[in-house]
């Protein structure tokens, strides 16, 4: 494992290379390290603001990253114009290098901090929309429940893992908290992450399977009636036939 010195030096190697790349016209540090909020596991997250080609910058920094610092595995994020390339170094240590065209160089949110060249303006990224979150939830329970009826069982907890992670989102959101990838989960209050330890799945079983949607389809109605009670309603309304299968299935299995 890394430690947070080597983790550290790599990055300025990294950033004191990126000075020395002509290609390369501003650097900056994001992620938690931009807000001096890292810790002993935090990795390396840094974007660099590319004049010229983004493919022949990327391609020369592959090379780099492999040749210098013996990378084991690279693959890409797009998001829009840019491109998140993703590295994972001996140690288990992720370097993030974001490679952006100049002229979008600039933060979109909070976790920014300015190396060198000169940012546009900050532009902060819009918050998911509660209604796709919620949205997001009641398509992810239907596909579960759709899964188990045809006896998918891996797929099924994958489905009802994610309407989990939409759970979360909803009450991040309300409370706010970052939403993404269960960032803000560790921030929210007991009483509301203590009733989704019912939605876990404990078994591969029709039985356990659809006693855990249950679960999670009822902890999110009750997370939506808490920004929309109307919305709540008719989800409750609509996802009633989840709820009356998954007392059927329990009933059957345990005799009553």
């Amino acid at each position: 494992m890394f430690s947070a010195g080597e983790r550290d030096s790599i990055r300025e190697r990294l950033l004191g290379l990126a000075e020395e790349d002509l290609a390369v016209v501003g650097a900056a540090i994001t992620g938690s390290h931009a807000l001096d909020g890292s810790d002993r596991w935090s990795d390396i997250d840094l974007v660099f603001g590319i004049e010229g080609p983004l493919e022949s910058a990327m391609r020369r920094w592959t090379d780099l990253l492999h040749r210098d610092f013996a990378a084991v595995h690279h693959w890409d994020l797009p998001s829009g114009s840019a491109v998140y390339r993703v590295f994972l170094l001996p140690g288990l240590l992720e370097v993030d290098i974001g490679f952006v065209p100049a002229a979008e160089f600039g933060p979109h949110g909070p976790t920014w901090r300015t190396v060198f060249g000169q940012p546009l303006p900050a532009k902060e990224d819009p918050s998911p929309a509660r209604r796709t979150l919620a949205g997001l939830g009641w398509h992810h329970a239907l596909h579960a429940w759709t899964c188990i009826q045809r006896h998918r069982w891996w797929q099924a907890e994958q489905w009802i893992a994610a309407l989990r992670g939409q759970v979360l989102a909803l009450a991040c959101l309300r409370l706010g908290h970052p939403t993404s990838h269960a960032k803000g989960a560790h921030l929210l209050p007991t009483e509301v992450t203590a009733p989704l330890n019912a939605t876990l799945v404990r078994a591969l079983d029709e039985a356990e399977l659809t006693r855990a949607l249950s679960a999670a389809t009822a902890a999110l109605i009750t997370e939506v009636a808490l920004a929309d009670a109307a919305l709540a309603a008719r989800l409750a309304a609509t996802l009633s036939d989840l709820r009356d299968d998954a007392n059927r299935v329990v009933n059957l299995h345990t005799g009553c």
